[in-house]
């Protein structure tokens, strides 16, 4: 869905192709205090990374033998665990793990190299 990777020159615009940066309301002295995403790119991108993003995040395990989390993605579920103890909402925090996952593909693409989690 992304295509070349050549056509972005820098990971915010990736983002913006997905649709997923903030679209700030400003005029004068008047500053919106709710955010929302543009969604102005690929509704496509949008939706499989946003579905990326909930698997790589959920629990690895069938059934739950204690309360430890064993994430899919770790780094990406403690990015999502930092978000969230910031007081961010479910939706919110799983959109910036999307918004992070987006520059993570744009320099693993950009490098030409593999993915590797830490474990």
């Amino acid at each position: 869905e992304i295509g070349e990777i050549d056509r972005f020159n820098h990971p915010k615009k990736l983002v913006a192709f997905a649709g997923v940066d903030p679209e700030v309301f400003e005029s004068g002295k008047f500053k919106a205090t709710l955010v929302r995403i543009t969604k102005r790119g690929s509704s496509r991108l949008r939706h499989a990374l946003y579905l990326a993003v909930r698997a790589g995040i959920r629990d690895a395990r069938k059934k739950k033998t204690s309360d430890e989390i064993i994430p899919r993605n770790k780094r990406l579920r403690e990015f999502y665990d930092k978000k969230r103890s910031e007081g961010k909402l479910y939706k919110v925090a799983v959109i910036a793990c999307v918004n992070k996952l987006l520059h993570w593909i744009f320099a693993i693409l950009k490098n030409k190299t593999t993915f590797q989690d830490i474990t």
